[in-house]
């Protein structure tokens, strides 16, 4: 039988990061230069999109929540491991624990809430052009945003509520940072409804995101196709490509990653690598995607225009 520990007197152990004490420094830098790197472009983004009237539109502000998300997600990562690089130290309070984890999973969620908003406008904008200042009013718009975030915060706090106990009888996370399928690894007892309501939260969320950008992207395809202009064809094209190629990677490597946690068979290296994978590079690409491929974003961007002069 093992033993309980209670979460206010014993500290957690994260899974050792096997860097070698020649590699530290380099490593601690890296990781550093990595992170002011993602506040730097998304905050850049942000302000490209809130200082600029002309992109004061749907598809804009939708695509301003991204940044917002991915510096939560970034911020919920980062510290914590160059913490535990520079001082070699992989213990973590069960409360640091338990906020890392919110952070992370409302990372991931919001992603996919965002995403999946982001190409039902691209359809009503492509599909339905002549409806869509009405649809995509700005007191419409208020509400999908707030629907978006209202749903993440409601599905996560309780996801994170679930795994909440007083007593542990295990203080090994059995990953490279904290989340909701390690700490229910830690609970002692039954945690079957745990595992009923994480698995509804997965599938809800990859389900319904799935059916939307399937039925909306297919209905853009058919659009562009019965469209006579080879040029609106290839910017409603190029457009939609690039949310696209985000979202396959994003719903790929999420799903693996919670999923890969309930089958013993999986590579313990291959689930952390994608695991800390998506805590990096989305938050490091998407303000690089899509301000370098969608032109009034790249036409605005402070310092855009001088760069003609150098």
């Amino acid at each position: 039988m093992e033993a309980n520990f209670s979460i206010y007197t014993n500290l957690l152990t994260l899974e050792p990061l096997d860097i070698s004490p020649s590699s530290i420094l380099p490593v601690f830098i890296c990781g550093i230069l990595t992170y002011c790197a993602i506040l730097l472009f998304n905050v850049t983004f942000m302000l490209t999109i809130a200082l600029n009237q002309k992109l004061h539109k749907p598809m804009y502000i939708l695509l301003f929540n991204m940044p917002v998300n991915d510096i939560v997600g970034a911020s919920a990562f980062f510290p914590q491991i160059m913490s535990s690089i520079l001082s070699q130290n992989r213990s973590i309070t069960y409360s640091a624990c338990y906020v890392q984890s919110f952070l992370a999973h409302l990372y991931g969620s919001g992603s996919i809430l965002i995403l999946t908003a982001m190409a039902y406008d691209r359809y009503i904008a492509i599909c339905c052009p002549l409806k869509y200042n009405t649809i995509m009013s700005p007191n419409n718009l208020l509400k999908v945003i707030l629907t978006i975030w209202t749903l993440d915060f409601t599905m996560i706090g309780l996801l994170l509520a679930l795994s909440y106990r007083e007593e542990i009888c295990n203080t090994r996370i059995v990953d490279s940072f904290c989340n909701n399928p390690s700490l229910m690894k830690l609970i002692c007892g039954d945690v079957s409804l745990n595992n009923y309501y994480g698995l509804f939260i997965t599938f809800f969320l990859q389900g319904i995101s799935v059916v939307i950008v399937l039925f909306t992207y297919i209905q853009i395809l058919i659009t562009c196709l019965s469209k006579a202009h080879s040029d609106s064809k290839s910017k409603a094209i190029q457009t939609c490509s690039t949310h696209l190629v985000v979202f396959l990677c994003v719903e790929f490597n999420a799903l693996f990653a919670l999923i890969s946690h309930r089958f013993q068979n999986v590579s313990q290296y291959l689930r952390r690598a994608l695991g800390v994978s998506v805590m990096i590079f989305p938050p490091f690409l998407n303000p690089l995607v899509y301000g370098l491929k969608i032109k009034e974003i790249r036409q605005n961007i402070p310092g855009y225009s001088l760069k003609k002069y150098f």
